[in-house]
């Protein structure tokens, strides 16, 4: 009886000792999909009811940015935590910065089981970087070694599922599932191509047109934007140059996102099976934002609120009741996923990350010194062709964006615009050159420098 006693005593001793079970993270990176593109956000057209339904079990940010809107900048930033100005991955090679200076470098370095599936964009994808590496993308449709077509959102939950069912059971795993969609395929005159299945969706609707989706709108742009070679304007052209074509797009582009959902919904499910939906932090979120014909431009890039915004639902199991379904309008940031993701996981970020641990807002610690404004930059992408004037390809474009002003400077050109972001919201009345606002505009541009210059 002693020595049962004694047995006992030793198993309560270690319990008590042992070491918790470490959490799992799971990321969903879409792609090319702005903040309101969520059926959760009020949008009247798309459906997305698994990430509205992981809206409602976590927290949704209304203002989550991005501070460089475009493909291989953007995932740099989400991998190192830092401004392009300091990972400095202009130019979709390789990141330049230390991988074990990345969340899944060190993640794994601690123990993690480290996935990537599907799109990459930062140079030659590294599998030996990773437990388990898929990387693809750039098309709609893959072609299998036997010939026959897999759609890649298809591809991406197959490959997905096979590291969730695979994966070592002793060991935590983060898994970052980059998806192709809502992606146009470029070159291919459809854009968008989604499943046979999907298309019944948004079948009888119509698509409401932005009000700032104008020729007068594009009109207020600068003139380097109004450009014939303005990348924006020509996949414009590709895109929304007719009403019919519009629609074209824009269903099969939501036809994408409510294939992207599905996805989500589906590995959502599959952690649920497992029994580990309760220890896993899942956070939704994309690349960047996107114009669907606003300013009469498409795609990306520029400072404005389309192109900026990007949604952002968070999982946490640490989250109270009160919390869950809850939105936050802070300024959030692409910067601040990577530190979100080590602190999650108990792991302090090292000090080249510049973001901020979001966990701070929603774990019941008053906060009072959150950011209110940050510094926004994307460089000048250049065409190869010598026909075209480089400067009015993709010309480079910085900001300093507050939720009530912001200031564009495009440094190309030496041009600044000044918006009153309240009273216009659209961003079509520059007030630069307006003596009223002389004093805020040189507030505005005395902080911008300072904020661009905490960012290298």
């Amino acid at each position: 009886m002693k020595s049962c006693s004694f047995l006992a005593a030793l198993l309560i001793l270690s319990s008590v000792h042992a070491e918790p079970e470490k959490p799992n993270v799971l990321i969903l990176f879409a792609d090319d999909w702005r903040h309101d593109t969520l059926g959760a956000a009020g949008h009247p057209i798309v459906k997305t009811p698994n990430l509205d339904a992981l809206a409602k079990d976590g927290i949704r940010f209304t203002h989550n940015c991005v501070t460089t809107s475009i493909c291989s900048i953007s995932r740099a930033t989400l991998l190192s935590g830092q401004w392009m100005s300091r990972h400095g991955a202009t130019d979709f090679k390789e990141l330049r910065k230390p991988w074990g200076d990345t969340y899944p470098g060190i993640m794994r370095a601690k123990g993690y089981h480290t996935g990537h599936v599907g799109k990459w964009h930062n140079g030659k994808f590294s599998k030996d970087d990773f437990d388990f590496g898929r990387a693809y993308f750039g098309k709609h449709w893959i072609k299998n070694k036997d010939g026959t077509k897999i759609h890649v959102t298809q591809k991406n939950e197959k490959d997905a599922m096979e590291f969730l069912k695979t994966r070592p059971a002793d060991k935590p795993f983060v898994l970052t599932l980059a998806f192709f969609a809502t992606h146009a395929e470029d070159l291919n005159p459809l854009q968008y191509l989604p499943q046979e299945k999907s298309l019944s969706l948004y079948q009888n609707v119509t698509i409401p047109v932005p009000a700032n989706a104008t020729e007068a709108s594009f009109r207020k742009l600068p003139f380097f934007l109004q450009g014939k070679n303005n990348e924006s304007r020509n996949r414009w052209k590709w895109r929304f140059d007719t009403p019919e074509k519009f629609q074209t797009m824009m269903k099969n582009y939501f036809r994408l996102a409510s294939e992207v959902d599905e996805t989500c919904g589906n590995l959502i499910a599959e952690l649920k099976r497992q029994g580990i939906y309760e220890n896993t932090l899942i956070i939704f979120t994309t690349d960047n934002g996107y114009f669907h014909a606003e300013h009469g431009l498409a795609d990306k890039w520029y400072p404005h609120q389309e192109s900026i915004r990007v949604p952002l639902i968070i999982r946490d199991p640490r989250m109270t009741a009160t919390k869950r379904g809850s939105t936050n309008d802070d300024f959030t940031l692409n910067t601040d996923l990577a530190p979100t993701i080590l602190r999650f996981a108990g792991i302090d970020p090292p000090n080249v990350m510049q973001g901020r641990d979001i966990s701070e807002l929603y774990l019941g610690k008053s906060i009072t010194d959150w950011r209110t404004e940050f510094f926004y930059e994307h460089p000048s992408i250049r065409s190869e062709d010598p026909t075209i004037e480089s400067k009015d390809f993709i010309p480079a474009s910085e900001a300093l964006v507050r939720k009530d002003w912001k200031y564009f400077y495009w440094p190309d050109f030496k041009t600044e615009q000044l918006f009153h972001i309240l009273e216009d919201p659209r961003e079509e009345n520059d007030l630069a050159n307006d003596p009223k606002f002389r004093e805020k505009l040189t507030e505005m541009r005395t902080r911008f420098r300072e904020l661009k210059e905490a960012a290298k």
